[in-house]
């Protein structure tokens, strides 16, 4: 699978693809650029970003007039990106069965609080979505950084497990 002259695709999973996969997918996108190709998805989609995911990610540049609510099985079809890494980003989208992916693609939990969950004042719910990006942009700068090509199968995947044991990670996250 290791090849370091060739651009690796990642798909970022949760429940309704409105908040932690998106965000994942354009940290990924802007730091992995040249080396990583990120989407997201989610099992359950909302066929919404979620506004505090828009305004979070406008506010710290980013274009979001590309990103769209969609559902997993885009990817498990004929035609779609062949996948070499695929994150769940909430305890959730890890607990359900996946579709095949085809390539049988790296895989590993990264969950985290879902800011979309948050209630309380403006500031708070802001709050939350920051440090949902906090927490992503942590783990991608890490997973960024690792010698892919050069790293055996299992070596790796712990790497990525551990990548997700991080801080703040939700429970679940924790005991993989």
């Amino acid at each position: 699978m290791p090849d370091p002259d060739r651009s690796y695709n990642v798909l970022f999973l949760c429940t309704g693809n409105s908040a932690r996969s998106v965000i994942a997918e354009a940290i990924l996108n802007k730091i992995g650029a040249g080396r990583f190709r990120a989407y997201s998805a989610g099992s359950q989609p909302k066929g919404q970003i979620n506004p505090g995911t828009v305004t979070l990610l406008n506010g710290l540049g980013y274009d979001t007039s590309g990103f769209r609510s969609k559902t997993w099985t885009e990817f498990a079809q004929p035609g779609a990106p062949e996948l070499d890494f695929v994150f769940t980003v909430c305890d959730d989208a890890a607990g359900e069965s996946c579709p095949v992916w085809p390539g049988k693609p790296m895989t590993a939990h990264w969950g985290i609080p879902d800011p979309a969950a948050a209630t309380g004042t403006s500031a708070e719910i802001a709050q939350a979505f920051a440090d949902a990006y906090r927490m992503l942009n942590q783990r991608i700068g890490i997973f960024v950084a690792l010698p892919v090509a050069s790293l055996d199968r299992l070596t790796l995947g712990t790497r990525l497990k551990d990548i997700g044991r991080g801080a703040g990670a939700t429970a679940k996250a924790e005991q993989q």
